[in-house]
């Protein structure tokens, strides 16, 4: 089976090299194919994309997102910078933005409110009649007198005052929801930024929070990703130039990276999918594992040169024999673990998962394949480009790790190793899900978004919405005074929970009404007693459609209690939902029943719910994977559990800084943590294959150890360096996440490399298993039936 298995390969390898003419060719045509369909796909990210449909959260949400809001709300702050806002020139400037925010891109215009808007009122008593009219709609005062009696009403307002004026009175909300069917976040950006400043200054001060903007932030910086991209290409060509002294190590890694990009890309526009700016770190990842393999495969030539080999094609043949097999389970591993993001039920995810899993498998054609074609052409391959040699210094690491893996310093690095899993195990059960900070984690800190956020979340109740949706089992439910007082009870239950600001529903509005046809005696601020009352409270009332639907259907059968929160913190997501489970559970009603949960924070938990059983999930199928590849390729069990060791160990080190940092597993990280798997395995591959190599050449375990290192170590070791120098520019970038994502990419890179070159020699060296080290008659057999190595396959051996 073995020697069969090996002369398939070697058949395949030299058909390639024979027809490397015609290889090369189909492989440059279709090259320009996918450069052709790679060119136009489109760089943005689409709102749909983001929601898991299936869950029943979104569901509701989706359901009521037009009458009772979506998950799009902007909300524009305009505050004086002295003293309060009952100032023409204020209030002018809130009646301009309130007016022309109906001109912006997909806006519903239902959906903008504010002082200046016609939504937000007053309602007025006399012997006559209850008079309800908009506060200040459609003039601004122009009088002392007039905004004398502006000042009065909004103080005696409570839907008006601290919801869209704030305590102090020196700040005016305005709030405008979209159509998320025509949601173009860079117009949204555009527009609604260009109202924002032709209304600052002036003695006024303007924020702006919302998706539609945080989107959009995302979107005005992708010349800027781009940028930084592309200036870590040219750093990384410049520390390959170094490092190998040569061009062919120089371009054709970075040429396997960019065709693997092409070939991924073209494939994308081809499924009709689009480019997310917010996955641009995972393209960069896989773009580093094309490099990777190519970098093993040109220093693996580089070796045979200088073995003595005496043509380029004799030792691009060579090195293409010894690395294919071991190449191609990296890459089928990463597939695999990189194709399980799929089973998340978010587009986001899926899209990831199928695209990535493309440009994963492209490095079996632009690096295994091509990368040795490339090479048999070289002509002098004994030559430098310049006098600096560097590898000494390399050398002098490697020398550190055989010293490691081969001396009494072995049970001293293992001891540790179990130390660091254990307590980095322990410390990453802190892993946040969700958001771990207040304000946006895509951007940082003192962005002018969440210094925007900030200061609107102090003047007002909360700029991000949940709604819990009462439905009636007829029309009119919602007059029952039991289902008003339900939601009177739970507005007093949440707002206990200190992230949640405020709340609004029906149940706000019915007892104020009802005070003031009592000649605005507090004593009869409560609901009415019957059905009827409750019904001629509302038509006392006498909102308009647009008004009322901010509370309750025409036929008055559902209606919405809407939360205010301060963040959007995983922690206080999932507490504010058990609090409102419990309540709803403690609580049961009559007349119709509770859904759960519309508006941002709602659709907050679902993609967060999603995410906590995805993450497992995907995280034990990457597992499983891996473990079944090493298995098949290994033929034995023991394999699997073998290589589980430094993908653990990546693992719990990079969650457990994650958990330190404060960053959270959320739809930018999970691709980058199952793809890390794949990640964490690939250069121990390279290594403990170069040991079983040496093995079928003699029987001494330590020389073999020894000559791994120096041939496989030393690609692990240019590799890991080149990138885990060159994603330090992305710490340059203003998006936070990709900052940060680059920051795990190096982590993951390091404790990668580190594993191969200390850890898994020294484990070889210790427990000295079976599918690694063999026996000694069987390795002479094995050398007997074929001069060149089987370096994967192979049947089980019996350890000495």
């Amino acid at each position: 089976m073995k020697n069969a298995t090996f002369s398939k390969l070697e058949r395949f390898v030299e058909f390639c090299i024979r027809n490397r003419v015609a290889v090369t060719l189909v492989y440059v045509v279709l090259t320009l194919v996918m450069v052709f369909f790679a060119s136009r796909i489109e760089i943005k990210t689409v709102f749909d994309d983001l929601l898991p449909r299936s869950h029943p959260y979104v569901q509701v949400h989706e359901r009521f997102k037009e009458q009772f809001g979506g998950s799009n709300v902007v909300s524009i702050m305009v505050q004086a910078d002295k003293g309060d806002i009952f100032q023409k020139t204020v209030l002018d400037k809130v009646k301009k933005i309130t007016t022309d925010l109906a001109l912006v891109h997909g806006v519903n215009t239902t959906q903008i409110i504010s002082i200046a808007s016609p939504k937000l009122k007053e309602i007025r008593a006399s012997t006559d009649a209850i008079e309800s009219k908009p506060v200040m709609f459609p003039d601004v005062p122009q009088t002392p007198a007039q905004m004398s009696e502006l000042k009065t009403s909004i103080l005696n307002n409570p839907l008006v005052h601290g919801t869209y004026v704030s305590q102090d009175l020196k700040a005016a909300l305005i709030t405008v929801d979209f159509y998320e069917s025509e949601l173009d976040y860079q117009k949204i950006y555009d527009q609604i930024y260009k109202l924002a400043q032709s209304a600052q200054g002036g003695g006024v001060t303007v924020s702006v929070v919302g998706e539609p903007i945080l989107f959009g932030w995302v979107t005005h910086y992708v010349p800027e990703t781009l940028k930084i991209f592309t200036m870590t290409i040219v750093f990384l060509a410049t520390l390959l130039f170094i490092i190998m002294r040569t061009w062919r190590g120089t371009l054709l890694p970075l040429l396997a990276g960019t065709t693997s990009a092409i070939w991924s890309l073209g494939a994308a526009k081809l499924f009709g999918f689009n480019f997310d700016p917010l996955v641009i770190v995972i393209a960069f990842l896989i773009t580093a594992r094309s490099i990777s393999h190519s970098v093993q495969l040109v220093s693996r030539f580089g070796d045979e040169i200088e073995s003595g080999v005496d043509s380029s094609r004799a030792a691009a043949h060579s090195a293409m024999l010894q690395l294919f097999k071991p190449g191609m389970l990296g890459v089928i591993a990463d597939a695999g673990c990189m194709i399980v993001v799929v089973l998340t039920p978010i587009p986001l995810m899926q899209k990831v998962a199928i695209v990535g899993t493309i440009w994963v498998l492209t490095i079996a054609l632009t690096a295994c394949v091509m990368t040795p074609i490339l090479l048999s052409w070289v002509r002098q391959p004994r030559g430098h480009v310049h006098p600096l040699d560097v590898l000494p210094l390399f050398g002098r690491v490697l020398d550190l790790s055989v010293t490691v893996a081969t001396s009494r310093f072995r049970y001293v690095i293992l001891s540790l190793t179990a130390i660091v899993f254990v307590v980095s195990g322990a410390y990453a059960l802190n892993l946040h899900i969700g958001d771990a900070d207040a304000g946006s984690p895509i951007l940082w800190q003192n962005s002018r978004y969440n210094v925007d956020s900030a200061a609107i979340n102090h003047q007002f109740q909360g700029t991000d919405r949940m709604y819990a949706v009462f439905e009636g089992n007829g029309p009119d439910a919602v007059k029952e005074p039991k289902i008003l007082s339900s939601m009177e009870a739970m507005q007093r239950y949440m707002g206990a929970q200190p992230e949640i600001g405020g709340s609004l529903s029906i149940a706000d509005v019915l007892p104020a009404v009802n005070q003031i046809l009592h000649e605005d005696n507090p004593r009869y601020h409560e609901f009415g007693k019957t059905r009827n009352e409750n019904g001629e409270l509302i038509y006392m009332w006498g909102p308009d459609a647009g008004e009322a639907g901010r509370y309750m259907d025409p036929q008055a059968r559902n209606s919405s209690v809407t939360f205010y929160f301060k963040d959007h913190r995983g922690d206080t997501i999932r507490t504010a939902m058990a609090r409102l489970k419990e309540f709803i559970a403690n609580n049961p009603v009559e007349h119709g029943k509770y859904l759960l949960a519309g508006g941002l924070i709602g659709v907050t938990a679902a993609v967060n719910e999603v995410i906590l059983s995805g993450q497992v999930e995907s995280v034990a199928l990457a597992l499983l994977w891996l473990a079944i590849c090493c298995a098949i390729a290994y033929r034995t069990a023991r394999a699997g559990i073998f290589f589980m060791i430094p993908v653990m160990l990546s693992n719990t080190i990079t969650f457990s800084f994650m958990a330190w940092k404060g960053i959270g597993m959320t739809l930018s990280t999970l691709p980058v943590a199952a793809l890390g798997i794949g990640l964490g395995v690939d250069y121990t591959f390279y290594v403990v294959d170069g040991i079983r190599e040496e093995l079928h050449k003699h029987n001494d375990v330590k020389k073999a150890i020894e000559q791994s290192i120096r041939t496989a170590g030393k690609g692990v070791l240019i590799t890991a360096l080149t990138l885990t120098v060159a994603v330090g520019l992305w710490s340059l970038s203003t998006l936070r996440f990709q900052a940060e994502m680059s920051l795990l990419m190096g982590i993951w890179l390091f404790v990668s490399a580190f594993s191969a070159l200390f850890i898994m020699p020294a484990l070889v060296y210790v427990f000295q298993p079976e599918f690694v080290v063999g026996n000694p008659s069987m390795q002479a057999e094995d050398r007997e039936a074929a001069p060149q190595v089987d370096v994967l396959g192979g049947s089980e051996l019996k350890r000495v």
